[in-house]
This record gives structure tokens, sequence and C-alpha cells, in this order.
């Protein structure tokens, strides 16, 4: 007769149950799988770990660039405000100069003193339009423009409506936006 262990094992295997060994060798076999996918689970994570401090320096970096760019910006736009007349000051110097010395002549005659203030007003228009301040001072007859006159009042003029009858004083655009408008009278319709 046979002993009852091994009759237990073989009637185990006719009913399809894996043996104590066998259990055994799976169980280390599992063992093993779930170490070594542990250990390339833990690789990963530890590359994942250098991967996101490398990110996390360079955004601190980034931001750093940025908000040292936004500082240097924010300087040049302070020093361009600061010194925007700059020029524009060092082109009137030359007008306060004449005018001073003018006024430093005690015994001018009329035609000296006119002469001496068409000069210092010549070098001022020079001035204003090497700064891009332009002059505005319509002719007669030219189409009325609300963007670049201001109407005081509306005569009546042999000439067509709202056109440009004189100019009462002349206005300044500078770089091509309005600094004052030319005040005129404007012909008013018939």
């Amino acid at each position: 007769m046979s002993d009852p262990q091994q009759s237990a094992q073989n009637s185990q295997m006719l009913q399809g149950e894996p043996s104590p060994e066998e259990l055994e060798a799976a169980q280390a076999a599992n063992e093993a799988e779930a170490l070594d996918a542990l250990a390339v689970a833990q690789g990963e994570l530890a590359a994942l770990q250098t991967k996101n401090a490398e990110l996390a320096d360079q955004y601190l970096r980034a931001q750093a660039d940025v908000q040292n760019a936004r500082r240097r910006a924010d300087e040049e736009v302070s020093k361009a405000r600061k010194f925007a007349v700059e020029a524009f000051a060092e082109s009137l110097l030359p007008v306060t100069d004449s005018l001073e010395a003018g006024l430093a002549v005690k015994d001018a005659t009329p035609e000296q003193i006119r002469e001496g203030a068409e000069a210092t007003l010549r070098q001022l228009k020079s001035a204003l339009e090497r700064n891009k301040v332009i002059e505005v001072a319509p002719a007669p007859g030219t189409k009325f423009d609300p963007h670049q006159h201001q109407a005081i009042s509306m005569v009546p003029a042999d000439q067509e409506p709202n056109t440009v009858v004189s100019v009462l004083q002349k206005g300044y655009t500078i770089n091509d936006r309005v600094l004052r408008p030319a005040l005129v009278t404007v012909s008013a319709p018939k």
C-alpha cells in the first residue's frame, strides 16, 4: 500500500491543486517579481524626483530672470521719464543765451532790439522743430479740421462754409499729436 501523504499529493495533482512545494516556489517567484518591480519603481521615483528638482531650479532661475528684466525695464522707463526733456532743454539753451545777450545791451536802438528778437524767435522755432513741435497755422480758405483747429466764432465770409477765415492763435503738434489746437474763426454757412 502507499503511504497517506503520497496519496494526498497524488489526489491534489489529480484535482489540479498545486503542491506545497509548488506553492512555495510560486510565492518565492512572486516575491522576487515584486522586489524587482519595487526596485524599478524606486529607481523611476528617484529619477522623477531628480528631474523635479532640476525643473524647480530652472523655474526659480527663470522667475529671477523675469524679475531682473522687469526691474531693469522699470529703471529704464524711470530714467527716460526723468530725462525726457533733456534734449529739448538743451536745444533751448541758445535761445536763453540770446535773450540774455540782448538784455545785456544797455543802449540798443529799437531796430537792434527788433533784429535781436527776430533772430531769437528763429532760434526758438528751430529748436521746436528739431524736437518735433510743429506749428499749426492754417491758411485762410483751408477746410476746418476739428482735430487741429478750435473754432472761436463763425463769421459771414465770401468763401466756402466751414473754412478758416483767420487764425487768432497758432496751434502746435508734437509727433503728430495736438499739443494745442489753433484758434480760428470759421466761415458761416450762407
